[in-house]
Order: structure tokens, then C-alpha cells, then sequence
């Protein structure tokens, strides 16, 4: 039976509410409080340490410079005492030698400011995230999939959105698989898995800090970039069956040597033209092959070149998490290790960058086909581990997105893990939470709600005003929703729910280009939510459905809504719908359904503050208040009713 009426706020494990001013915010403050805390010590200690890297750096610097300065001065006696160049070629030779070291050493202390640069901005980036301070991060993140289910109304992707929220993955493998994780949930089973990893990584901070930072060091990856690398890794070799052109990029160099010393000895001069000239040959007809090659394993100064140090720094760690363990156990190899190999490979893919130095590459290449010679040993390495390539960056990636994922659960110790229920065994299907709160809000403002959805054959109806959070419920719903599917921890005291493909109908946009009016839209998300309640099979559709049909009439808009929900109702999804429509709780094969809850608002002129309040707590119960034309009159449109007197 529906509830009606009550305006109480809900005291049963329906709906509480959280309200700002109550302890229990309070104390969620407390708990944010030690992350920050960690954040900003960690962030204080590492830019120190940069500091101090710095002051060496700049001192050793000097000492260069001094370095440089003498030699200037043995250049200078050298010209001028010719009876002691003996002893200043050999101070010389000192000096140089003491030059070299010190541009050794300088790029070592270099390299370790720039690591300890890097740990600082990943705890402060994290003190930003923390905080939900979205302005902090400008960079772009990915394009909604068209037409997905869930993805444009639920803020996966944009400015403030799930992405950025869970923007701490180092590697392109780790951002495309999370990005696959929030797209659509895994399976029961490897959500638990991956909730398991999350909860063992969850106070790793170091090593999630070192994995990000050595990302960042590595710097972006262009999706581009991995899938030509591990399609090259998978091709068929190319060059190694032609025993031909292999022989002959020996016998051509050997010849050149041969006929240079020929010409540099007066027996024969010129002869070595006529290898030079086969070899030019060989290099025009055979380029373009060998230059396909080598732009498939890596283009210019790629991030990729860079992942063995991640690699290495997973498989040096030690997990008791079973999908931990197997992960590190994949990256670890039982031969050479995939970091040892993988470095290999782009040691190789360093000397092939040679061609983009024409003046060094085309003389040697001539003289010694060095592109055949480069690609035989690229197709050495693509027979040996080719095939294990994508299971390194599989990895790699998998722990780096389980390692975001324990980012958000280190920042938030009072979110939940959610339970996952399998199906009938565990009871009907339904989704409770308490405490649920919206991820992308700040957590020092957000107010939490108890909420309940299911059994199958019910639904749960969300009345309010303008403003009072109902669209609010529903996004903090759903993205919870898709936090649960992938493994991670959710913004609940404890939340239970069955893996669900989850649709939603939200945000509607017409389209001008496409000829497509707001209606049609509309139409069209809601057939495809219908559609998916229809075909479900082992999974059940959950489906979120705010303010449906508003681009028609009153009349015609009520006789579809009511059609929509009774057949959502039939095939046994569960889900929720707001409406400022109060009497689709009356319609027939509803009344019995509907599990009716309401938000509500205090209106009033005031001098010192806002002249509207909401307190955004679920009750029981349907609406009992408008504020649409108090709003109008609020903001200065109190226009006359029609037919008034001016």
C-alpha cells in the first residue's frame, strides 16, 4: 500500500536523512579530516625533499660551471707555455673525464627532484579530490558513448564527474579499463574480486602514490599508440623469414668496410661505391616496409617507452589478495622479466627513433643498413614475447585501475563496500542503502538518505518541488550504482544490490542537425529502457526515470506515463521515478506499487539569507507543497493573473 500524507521525516531504514547539522555530519567530517591530513603531510615532506634535491642540484651546477671555466684556462696556458702541454693534455684529460661525471650525477639528482615533484602534486591532487575541488583539474576527459544507457546522465565523463573523481591511473592500459569498468558492471563474482584487491590496496599508499607518479613521469599515452603496439606484438613477422635481405644487410656492410680500406690503402679506389649503390637500393625499395614497423611500436618520445619502471615496481610488491597475487605473478614471468623485456623492446624502438635524423640516419644506413638490422632484432623480440604483451598491459592496467579505485576508498573511510547479491538465493531482488550520499558532491555538504528500491514489481516514486533534490537522488542512485559494478567502494553507511544493468532517462537533448525535437528524444531513451526491461534475462534492469514525457501536453502526458510504468512494472524491474505530476500515484495498477516518498522546502522572505530552504531529507508520503509561482514572485515575476486590472 502506498504511502500518503505524512510529512515526518523518515525514522525507519527507509529513508533516513542526514541533515548538515546533525552529529553524524559532523563526525563524517572528523573521519575526512586523517586523509587530508596524510594528504597534505605527504605533499609538505615530498616537496621538501624536492627542495633539497634542488639546492644540490644548483650547487653541483656551479661546480660545473667551474669545471668548464678551467678547461678554458689549460686551453688558454696550453697555447701560451708550450713547454708544459705534456702535463695540461693530461689536466685536460682529468678535467674532462671529472665533466663527464658531474653530468652524470647532475641528471641523477635531476631525476630525483623530478620524482619527489611528482609524489607532492599526487598528494595534493588528491587533497583536491578529496574535497571535490573540481576546478583544480582542467584536463579533458572522454566523450559519453552515443546512445549509452547511463553514461551522459550520470556525469561518468565531463568537468565533475566520476572520471575525474577517479582521474589517479598512471597508464593508458589502467584508464581505459576503468573507464570499461564504469561503462558496465562486471559479474558478481569479480566485482567481490575486485572489491577484495581494493580493500588490501586501500592502505598501499605508497606504492599507489608511486605508481601514479611514475605515470605521470611517463607521461600521456594516446589510445592509438597502445592498440599499433600490441597489434604490431601479434602480427606475424615480416622481415625474419627473408633469409635473403638478412644475408645481404651483412655481406653489403662487410663489403663497404672491405672496399673503404681498399680505397684508404691505394689498392683500389672508389670499388666501395658499388656496395653503396646496392644498398641505396635496398633501402628505397624496402623502407617504407621497415618505417611501417617501426611507427606501429612507438612514435617519438611515447609514455609507453617508460611503463617497465611500473611493471617492475608491481611485480617487486608483495600481495596476499589471490587477484593480486596472480596479477603480480603475470607481471613477474617465469623467464626474463616482462620489465626486463619490455625494456628491451623499447631500448630497440629508441635506435629505430634514429630516422628522425636524417643527417646521422641515411649515411649509416647506407653504409650498414641499420633499419634491417634494428627490425630483425624488434622481430627477435615479437617471436619471443610478442604474445604475452597484451597480458603485461592487461595487468598492469587491472592493478593500476584496482589502485584508483583504493584511492577513493583511502579518501573515504566511511564508505561502504557494498554487498552483492547473486539473485533468489539471497531473497528478491532489491537495492537497499543507508546513508547514500552523491559521490560527486562535497562530502562537508552532502546530505544522506536511506533508500530502498524493489522488490520486483515496485517501484519507488519521487515527489517534490523545483530544486528539492529529486533529480539529486536519483544521480546520487545511479552513481552509486556504477561505483558498485566496478569493483569499488560507494558514498553509503552499507549498501546491498544485485548486479543490474542500469538505465536511465535524465538528461534529454533535442538535436537541430539531426532533426530530432525534445519529444522525440525522449521518446527514444525511454523505448530503449523499455526495450532493455523487456529482453533482461539473468540480469534485472534497473532504471532511473526523472520527470518523464515533459514535452508533450498534461492530458496525453499522464495517459503515457502510466503506460510506461505499468510495463516497467510487469517485467519486473526495479527502479525509480520522479514526477511533479501528484496524481500518477492515484493511477490504477499503481496505488499498490508505488512506494511514495517526497522532499520539501520552507519559503519565506528573509533579510539575511535566502528567501528558499531545502533540507533535502526523504520523507514518506506525497508532496504536499508547490513553490513554482513563490519562486516567480521571489525573483520579481509576480506578473498579474490574466484578466486582472492593470
Amino acid at each position: 500500500m502506498a504511502w500518503t500524507g505524512s510529512t515526518t521525516p523518515l525514522t525507519s531504514s527507509r529513508s533516513r536523512a542526514r541533515n548538515p547539522l546533525h552529529p553524524e555530519v559532523e563526525a563524517a567530517r572528523e573521519v575526512l579530516t586523517e586523509p587530508l591530513r596524510i594528504y597534505q603531510a605527504r605533499a609538505d615532506t615530498a616537496s621538501k625533499t624536492a627542495d633539497s634535491w634542488r639546492a644540490r642540484f644548483d650547487s653541483l651546477a656551479n661546480v660545473r660551471l667551474g669545471v668548464i671555466l678551467a678547461l678554458v684556462v689549460v686551453g688558454i696556458a696550453y697555447v701560451a707555455v708550450p713547454s708544459e702541454r705534456g702535463r695540461l693534455t693530461v689536466l685536460a684529460l682529468l678535467l674532462f673525464a671529472g665533466f663527464i661525471v658531474l653530468v652524470v650525477r647532475h641528471a641523477r639528482i635531476r631525476r630525483q627532484e623530478i620524482w619527489y615533484r611528482e609524489l607532492s602534486q599526487v598528494a595534493i591532487e588528491a587533497h583536491h579530490l578529496t574535497l571535490r575541488q573540481w576546478t583544480q583539474f582542467e584536463d579533458p576527459t572522454p566523450e559519453p558513448p552515443t546512445n549509452h544507457p547511463y553514461a551522459d546522465d550520470l556525469d561518468v565523463f565531463g568537468h565533475a564527474s566520476l572520471h575525474v573523481l577517479l582521474r589517479t591511473t598512471g597508464t593508458r592500459p589502467g584508464a581505459d579499463m576503468l573507464t570499461d569498468w564504469l561503462l558496465a558492471p562486471a559479474p558478481s563474482e569479480v566485482v567481490r574480486q575486485r572489491q577484495d584487491a581494493v580493500r588490501e590496496l586501500t592502505p598501499a599508499i605508497d606504492l599507489r602514490d608511486e605508481l601514479h607518479a611514475m605515470g605521470r613521469i611517463a607521461g600521456p599515452v594516446a589510445p592509438e599508440e597502445l592498440r599499433l603496439l600490441l597489434e604490431w606484438a601479434e602480427s606475424p613477422a615480416w622481415l625474419l623469414p627473408m633469409r635473403g635481405l638478412k644475408r645481404l644487410a651483412i655481406v653489403l656492410p662487410t663489403l663497404f668496410v672491405i672496399t673503404v680500406a681498399f680505397h684508404i690503402l691505394g689498392v683500389v679506389p672508389y670499388l666501395w661505391i658499388l656496395p653503396s649503390v646496392v644498398a641505396m637500393g635496398v633501402i628505397r625499395r624496402h623502407t617504407p616496409r621497415i618505417h611501417d614497423d617501426f611507427a606501429r611500436t612507438s612514435s617519438g618520445d611515447s609514455g609507453l617507452q617508460r611503463y617497465h619502471d611500473l611493471i617492475e615496481r608491481v611485480a617487486s610488491e608483495r600481495f596476499d589478495d589471490p587477484l593480486l597475487a596472480e596479477l603480480r605473478e603475470s607481471l613477474s614471468g617465469r623467464g626474463d622479466p616482462p620489465a626486463k623485456a619490455l625494456e628491451n623492446l623499447f631500448r630497440l624502438v629508441e635506435l629505430s627513433n634514429l630516422r628522425y635524423n636524417g643527417q646521422v640516419h641515411y649515411p649509416l644506413n647506407v653504409m650498414t643498413l641499420w633499419d634491417i638490422h634494428i627490425l630483425s632484432a624488434l622481430e627477435r623480440w615479437k617471436e619471443q614475447y610478442g604474445t604475452e604483451l597484451r597480458g603485461w598491459m592487461a595487468a598492469l592496467g587491472r592493478t593500476d585501475a584496482l589502485s584508483a579505485l583504493a584511492g577513493l576508498s583511502h579518501a573515504h573511510p566511511d564508505w561502504a563496500f557494498p554487498e552483492i547479491e547473486s539473485g533468489q538465493a539471497d531473497g528478491p531482488l532489491r537495492l537497499e542503502a543507508t546513508g547514500l550520499g552523491h559521490p560527486l558532491l562535497a562530502p562537508e555538504g552532502a546530505v544522506r538518505n536511506d533508500v530502498d528500491l524493489g522488490p520486483p514489481g515496485t517501484l519507488l516514486l519521487v515527489t517534490g518541488s523545483n530544486m528539492s533534490g529529486k533529480s539529486t537522488l536519483l544521480r546520487a542512485i545511479g552513481a552509486n550504482v556504477i561505483l558498485a559494478g566496478a569493483g569499488g567502494p560507494v558514498c553509503a553507511e552499507s549498501m546491498a544490490l544485485p548486479i543490474a544493468d542500469l538505465h536511465t532517462s535524465m538528461r534529454i537533448r533535442d538535436s537541430l542537425e539531426e532533426g530530432i525535437s525534445y519529444f522525440m528524444a525522449e521518446l527514444r531513451r525511454l523505448k530503449a529502457v523499455c526495450e532493455a526491461a523487456s529482453e533482461a534475462d539473468e540480469r534485472p534492469v534497473l532504471y532511473l526515470l526523472d520527470e518523464i514525457l515533459q514535452g508533450t501536453n498534461t492530458a496525453e502526458r499522464q495517459i503515457a506515463a502510466r503506460r510506461i510504468l505499468r510495463h516497467l512494472l510487469d517485467q519486473h524491474a526495479i527502479g525509480a521515478v520522479t514526477t511533479h505530476d501528484l496524481t500518477l500515484a492515484d493511477a490504477e495498477h499503481l496505488q499498490d506499487h508505488a512506494v511514495l516518498v517526497h522532499f520539501r522546502e520552507s519559503l519565506e522572505l528573509r533579510e539575511d539569507g535566502p528567501p528558499i530552504a531545502f533540507d533535502y531529507q526523504l520523507r514518506q508520503g506525497i508532496a504536499t507543497s508547490t513553490n513554482a509561482l513563490r519562486l516567480m514572485e521571489i525573483m520579481g515575476l509576480a506578473l498579474p493573473e490574466e484578466g486582472a486590472e492593470d
